[in-house]
């Protein structure tokens, strides 16, 4: 499954880098590198904050944790998702199977003239 993704998304990176000139396609990718650089900080910031919800006052957790929290954070919530696709992947193969069988039924049924 990850290898779809991967290969779908380096289909569409590179059309993109195709469709567009060198200038912008490292505006692009300096953009999406600064929105995960973003979302681990803010994720870092926001772990650091229960941890020290949790913990006696005077023990606080350092503010320089945030940035290794934030990826470990952002890298955990990748791997649920994962995991999410994963368990949606079984349950489609599910209702595909079903809907094979009910079709294959139905033309059974039409073809002994069942109505």
């Amino acid at each position: 499954m990850t290898r779809w993704l991967v290969l779908g998304l380096l289909l569409t990176v590179g059309v993109a880098g195709l469709a567009q000139d060198q200038e912008t396609t490292k505006t692009v990718g300096d953009q999406l590198l600064t929105f995960i650089q973003s979302a681990a900080d803010l994720l870092g910031k926001g772990l650091v904050e229960l941890v020290n919800l949790v913990l006696p006052e005077g023990r606080e957790v350092s503010s320089d944790l945030a940035q290794p929290l934030g990826y470990l954070g952002l890298i955990t919530v990748i791997l649920l998702l994962f995991g999410i696709i994963e368990a949606a992947r079984k349950v489609i193969w599910i209702v595909v199977i079903v809907g094979w069988v009910l079709l294959v039924v139905r033309i059974i049924l039409d073809a002994l003239h069942v109505a």
